[in-house]
């Protein structure tokens, strides 16, 4: 029974009776325990049992002042989330990745200006030089690999190695915008940074980590997970919540590629990588003031991203921080230099929004030094809010002459297009002339809303078909999210192509 929680007004009886200045004391332990109970509705809603949830951890000058678990870690054993849980913090892994390209600088084994394919010459030569650097910072202009998984229909669920990201991304042909011209977040650059990890120290990035950053700052339960079969203790498993309270399905991933995810760890783990900033036990000052600096455009426009984190302010106040999502995981590594103050959170269910979490928990411990809050416009993010090109009429006569399969070399697969009564679909996914796999675009509508485009609304596709000198649907053009401008050939009836070696 903790005495101070359960009896604060003896405790203070006691404090003024034998000791000067009890009061104080005891006021400090009113307010921490308002502050506790504070937090903790903060995540009330995973207080009610039967649900996935999330796990806290808050530092203030290099000690931990509250942590504590929310909700079950695994819904079909009802084993409870506690500090000790381990999840999949997605891309906020990408620190890691770009500490340790840092340290490979540090021991003089490559630069950051180098041209990456120094080290990946199978990447193709774009007529523009990619350097780490453009990696580190979403420079490179480099296709993202996991949407373009998705598009060649590989499922998060699938297991996906290092060989096969490296040849899907080695097989585009364009780039989204020349290198340093935009920014554009792009797993791919991650990706490749564990692949040059990998290449210039003899070791992956998962066993340089835990040798260089893992093991010297004593975070014992913290791993890259490389492998779909790796036992990882005390894991805590994914979810996304069913529609209108229905319970929860599993969601989590099997791919194995690193440098873009893929650190599995805890909230205390992530604080003790946090004070690395203010100590710099690895890596130095030096070293720390690099992976914090923010990139620049060719333009000599300032980014709020540096190596791996995002560099901005809440409510007035510098912070340094980055989040992650990858199934049904989801996490939020939050700090405030200049107050030494940080809040890790992470959580097992997709729908949590520990970023939100983690700023509500902010405001609790840092109130008098906040700015008030600034409500946001309805219409503040564009992407919240796509605007759909309105329908024009096509006669079902005239979509007929796109129904046939279309080829990508860049992906490896083709798409078959078919009508559906008057509408023309999207029919399935295909690989080597034969179904390869269950695909999210299967049986989807396309809806004209110009000459020769379509839009898949849901999924935020564009098709652009383009005739050849006989006038006929010879080619069609993909717009996809961040991946713009891929190409698909009309293959002739009985053909078949082999997919991505």
């Amino acid at each position: 029974m903790n005495f101070f929680r359960v009896a604060p007004c003896v405790t203070c009886i006691l404090f003024v009776l034998f000791f000067s200045g009890g009061g104080s004391t005891c006021y400090a332990q009113d307010k921490h325990d308002s502050m506790t109970s504070a937090v903790d509705e903060v995540f009330a809603d995973f207080s009610n049992g039967g649900t996935p949830g999330c796990a806290v951890a808050v530092a203030r000058d290099g000690k931990l002042v509250y942590t504590r678990g929310y909700g079950l870690a695994n819904l079909e054993q009802s084993l409870p989330l506690t500090p000790d849980s381990v999840f999949d913090i997605g891309s906020t892994s990408k620190q890691f990745s770009s500490a340790s390209i840092l340290l490979l600088e540090q021991q003089g084994k490559l630069s950051v200006n180098d041209d990456v394919r120094k080290y990946i010459p199978e990447l193709p030569d774009y007529g523009k030089k990619i350097t780490i650097l453009n990696l580190l910072n979403h420079t490179s202009g480099l296709r993202d690999y996991l949407e373009l998984f998705q598009l060649s229909g590989v499922n998060t669920d699938s297991v996906t190695t290092d060989d096969e990201a490296l040849a899907l991304i080695t097989h585009q042909k364009a780039l989204d915008f020349d290198p340093g011209s935009d920014w554009l977040y792009s797993n791919t650059g991650f990706f490749l940074l564990s692949v040059i990890v990998k290449r210039v120290s003899g070791q992956t990035l998962r066993d340089f980590a835990a040798e260089n950053i893992f093991v010297p700052l004593a975070m014992t339960h913290t791993q890259y997970r490389d492998s779909h079969t790796l036992l990882i203790p005390n894991r805590a498993i994914a979810y996304d919540p069913i529609q209108h309270n229905a319970g929860f399905t599993l969601d989590v991933s099997y791919f194995e590629q690193t440098g873009d995810g893929a650190v599995h760890t805890t909230v205390g783990d992530l604080l003790k990588w946090d004070e690395n900033f203010y100590s710099a036990q690895v890596g130095g000052k030096a070293f720390l003031q690099e992976i914090q600096q923010p990139g620049t455009l060719n333009s000599g426009k300032a980014l709020t991203y540096a190596k791996g984190l995002f560099i901005a302010k809440y409510r007035g106040l510098p912070t340094v921080r980055h989040g992650g999502s990858w199934g049904g995981y989801r996490a939020e590594l939050l700090r405030f230099p200049e107050q030494h103050f940080s809040v890790a959170c992470l959580c097992n269910r997709s729908d949590s929004n520990p970023e939100k979490r983690a700023d509500q928990v902010a405001d609790i411990y840092l109130a008098p030094l906040l700015q008030p809050k600034q409500a946001k416009a309805a219409d503040a993010d564009p992407d919240e809010n796509p605007k759909h090109r309105p329908q024009i009429p096509v006669s079902a006569s005239e979509l007929q002459q796109y129904a046939a399969d279309y080829w990508s070399d860049e992906l490896g697969v083709s798409y078959r297009f078919s009508m559906t009564g008057e509408r023309l679909q999207i029919a399935g996914l295909f690989a080597a002339g034969s179904f390869r796999r269950s695909s999210d675009l299967q049986g989807k509508l396309l809806v004209p809303v110009a000459q020769d485009t379509f839009e898949v609304p849901d999924e935020g596709l564009t098709v652009r078909f383009q005739h050849d000198s006989a006038g006929a649907p010879s080619t069609f053009v993909l717009d996809a999210g961040r991946t713009q401008g891929m190409i698909f050939h009309r293959m002739a009836s009985g053909s078949s192509h082999g997919g991505i070696n």
